[in-house]
């Protein structure tokens, strides 16, 4: 009997719980409440560079409200310091709300063949500060000009030693976030939900990483690509997933589409968005064919989901 009532107690509570949640999900359909849409400039890649102001510029007239910085090949900001850019994005109606740094060098096999650009031009890169060797330096630069977030793109995950430094700089990386006011976020891609010796990276991040000092930005298009139930991560995980990349996959989940035009039910997702803290989001088009028309068709879907 007391088990049956410990039962029926525990079911209660987790209906009332899962009502408020429902609630507080469904307040955010509110276009009023909802953050604006940003757009993670990586979209731009190969194209930025040729002229930064005017491709921000038709970014703000298609209605994008914030800005994700990502590395550029001018080096920098898009070549310019922080504080330039950052009057450079204000100025046209736009808040930079987050960038994009690497967590420590990638050492590509030899004979590596990059992918071409917007372009059609194979990507170059150019030497790219990262965590691991310019941390204090990356961190000092957005906090001059208040950026909120400072977000880990992409770290070496292939190996157990690879890990182990990753999730060291990582941290680090968050302690010296937080004591600039910063909110530090690493942002994942396929590889971390698959197993390196018996353990999950994904898993050890979200174990063994300083909640205050680490958060989360969420690809949820490349988290359901590794077959990672982007609600599920949130109700196990709350409050840990402050930003979020919008993205699209086909049905093969094999090729990235504007939002709205491929598979994922975002509005399932955006509905959990209380759930996983979410503070903004933003579109991503990896080497789109047409960045313009893509992130036109996404902003434009997204406002109608969730209108």
């Amino acid at each position: 009997m007391l088990q049956r009532r410990k039962f029926i107690k525990q079911s209660a509570a987790a209906a009332a719980a899962g009502l408020l949640i429902s609630k507080s999900a469904n307040a955010f359909f509110n276009p009023k409440a909802m953050p604006p849409v940003g757009l993670q400039l990586f979209t731009f890649f190969g194209i930025i560079d040729d002229d930064v102001q005017g491709t921000l510029k038709r970014i703000a007239d298609i209605g994008y409200k914030e800005i994700e910085s990502a590395f550029s090949k001018k080096g920098g900001y898009y070549g310019m310091k922080a504080k330039e850019f950052k009057s450079l994005v204000e100025s046209l109606g736009m808040q930079w709300k987050s960038h994009h740094v690497l967590g420590a060098p990638f050492k590509l096999p030899p004979g590596t063949k990059m992918p071409n650009d917007a372009n059609g031009k194979p990507i170059t890169i150019p030497p790219m500060r990262n965590l691991k060797e310019n941390m204090q330096e990356l961190v000092d630069e957005v906090a001059e000009v208040n950026l909120p977030f400072l977000v880990c793109a992409n770290t070496p995950l292939d190996t157990t030693e690879n890990i182990n430094s990753s999730l060291e700089v990582m941290s680090k990386s968050g302690e010296a976030c937080k004591k600039a006011g910063i909110q530090f976020c690493y942002h994942n891609h396929e590889a971390e939900f698959k197993a390196v010796d018996g353990k999950v990276p994904y898993d050890l991040m979200l174990s063994q990483l300083d909640k205050n000092n680490v958060q989360f930005e969420l690809d949820l298009a490349w988290a359901t690509k590794a077959g990672t139930d982007p609600v599920a991560l949130f109700n196990q995980n709350p409050g840990r997933f402050p930003l979020w990349h919008v993205k699209d996959l086909d049905a093969s989940r094999e090729n990235i589409m504007p939002v709205g035009e491929g598979t994922i039910d975002f509005k399932r997702i955006f509905a959990a968005a209380s759930v996983a803290g979410m503070k903004d989001f933003f579109v991503e088009h990896d080497m789109p064919k047409d960045a313009y028309a893509s992130i036109t068709s996404s902003i434009a879907n997204l406002k109608k989901m969730l209108s």
